[in-house]
């Protein structure tokens, strides 16, 4: 890759970056790509030239999210014993507390665009979201043994147990003096989510 294509590159990412914050934080009415480019170090102008409209980088930002999502749970995945299926699904549902901590974004983006009932969030479910459930009752994260009534239950569980601690992590250092950034504090919620979730 030249020096030319790699700035390219470079801008584009740091303009997703920005772009998730922003839509996360402040929703995607409210969030301009003002604000987007601001955040970003960059112009309005390079917005248009990556991404033509604000839909088209909110469906772009959305989409390298999950995508990140899937492959770190794959790659850690890959790397797991099956034989013991409760060993492997806590191993997953903690792999799933770190990448949370990671992006706290992907929570906050998740609980805004979930509460409209319009096309943005009907393209995050149908692409990303339910291909996500169903492999994860395929892959035994959602057992096929809990009661199929159940199962949606079990997944909210693990999305806000897994995820709301990072989401308001500034709520949580002021309320319990405990800092949810801190590598310690992620590794003992995930394992507790885990152990909460597959005893």
């Amino acid at each position: 890759m030249n020096a030319r294509a790699k700035q390219r590159e470079d801008t584009r990412e740091r303009i997703l970056r920005a772009a998730r914050a922003a839509f996360a934080e402040l929703g995607f009415k409210a969030a301009s790509t003002r604000e987007i480019a601001a955040r970003a170090g960059t112009t309005q102008g390079l917005i248009t030239y990556h991404f033509r409209t604000k839909e088209k980088l909110w469906k772009a930002a959305v989409g390298e999210m999950f995508s990140l999502l899937q492959t770190k749970l794959r790659q850690r995945l890959e790397t797991l014993d099956s034989s013991d299926p409760r060993a492997f699904a806590r191993e997953a549902i903690r792999e799933y507390v770190r990448f949370a901590a990671a992006h706290p974004e992907l929570f906050r983006l998740m609980v805004e665009e979930g509460k409209h009932v319009d096309a943005r969030m009907r393209w995050l479910v149908d692409t990303h979201l339910k291909p996500m459930y169903e492999q994860s009752v395929a892959a035994g994260l959602l057992p096929a043994s809990v009661d199929a009534a159940l199962r949606p239950h079990l997944h909210y569980v693990m999305a806000g147990a897994g995820s709301l601690i990072f989401a308001v992590a500034p709520e949580c250092k002021r309320l319990t003096g405990v800092d949810p950034t801190k590598k310690e504090v992620i590794e003992t919620h995930a394992d507790f989510v885990a152990r909460l979730l597959v005893p």
